[in-house]
């Protein structure tokens, strides 16, 4: 008899309980089913995160003056984060997001894919420059990601100042992600970029992106933050926006959009949480501050730093 592991679980749908409702979740197709109709008692909810983000290294063979990741050497050890995942897988987490750093350039990057894949519920996602992707690791990566973010940031010339990388080498690799599982485009949006939302649209909708991540400039040591013109600009854009291609929007700036949240009711630590390569568990990878996730797991991580939220709210 053929088990669903043979399988990758693939055709097993995820349910989790939350103060928003019954959430159902199948992360080969994406498709989501909420029945917010039926209450879910507080003795139900899922304990854990809808969605982690997990920083696995802060190694990255790029410098863009935008990044707000740490110039240090900390990666996680690779049995450390499978503990966590199982963990999570358990208690009601849906996906998980690779990052960095350059997850890529982690050392065990595709076994770390392939084992949640094979041996968990969790839908895999990753983000990524793109530059480190050719053929042998497309092929190895697929079957084992659900789906991939990558950082366009620019088209042409604002691409290349930013990251230091030729344009159309960069929609190479892009051909490659597409063969890897379904993509979208994070996109920095600066008095620079802004300019190329358009354009950026039409290469993105025809390499096959099906969601473009707006993610207004944040401050670093090297750039300002977003100014409030070109959040105006931005704005006006979002509204005016006609194409097929899903708008998507960083929460911190989500004021003054238009967006739908269908589990506006699973809020915080219930709806997502940052691990980051030092293993420090925060509220958002914007976080200076987090809680140390010690021997005793990452439920009691996410414990501990859930109340000292709420006594610092209070």
């Amino acid at each position: 008899m053929k088990t669903s592991r043979d399988n990758h679980q693939a055709d097993h749908w995820k349910l989790r309980g939350s103060p928003a409702g019954i959430h159902i979740f199948n992360r080969t197709t994406g498709l989501n089913v909420l029945i917010y109709e039926i209450p879910v008692p507080s003795s139900l909810y899922s304990r854990a995160p809808r969605h982690v983000s997990i920083a696995l290294t802060n190694r990255c063979n790029l410098t863009c003056d935008h990044c707000f990741v740490p110039k240090s050497f900390h990666e996680l050890p690779y049995d450390t984060v499978i503990c966590w995942l199982h963990e999570l897988d358990a208690n009601g987490t849906l996906g998980v997001g690779f990052g960095g750093g350059e997850p890529t350039q982690y050392p065990r990057f595709v076994e770390l894919c392939r084992h949640v894949a094979r041996e968990m519920q969790l839908s895999v996602t990753f983000t990524t420059h793109g530059h480190n992707i050719d053929e042998s690791m497309a092929d190895k990566l697929r079957g084992s990601v659900n789906f991939i973010r990558v950082s366009m940031d620019g088209i042409g010339h604002n691409y290349e100042s930013i990251r230091r990388r030729p344009f159309d080498k960069f929609i190479a690799h892009m051909k490659l992600v597409r063969t890897i599982a379904n993509f979208g485009i994070n996109f920095i949006v600066n008095e620079h970029t802004l300019l190329d939302l358009d354009n950026a649209v039409a290469i993105a909708a025809d390499l096959g992106s099906c969601e473009l991540l707006l993610l207004p400039q944040m401050a670093t040591r090297k750039c300002p933050q977003v100014d409030n013109d070109t959040l105006k600009g931005l704005r006006k854009w979002v509204e005016t926006y006609r194409g097929t291609m899903r708008l998507c929007i960083n929460e911190g700036y989500a004021e003054g959009f238009s967006i739908c949240n269908p589990t506006a009711p699973e809020q915080g630590l219930r709806a997502y949480a940052h691990i980051d390569a030092a293993g420090v568990l925060k509220l958002s990878s914007y976080d200076a501050t987090g809680m140390p996730i010690g021997s005793e797991g990452i439920m009691s991580a996410l414990d501990r730093l859930a109340h000292k939220h709420q006594e610092k709210e209070t």
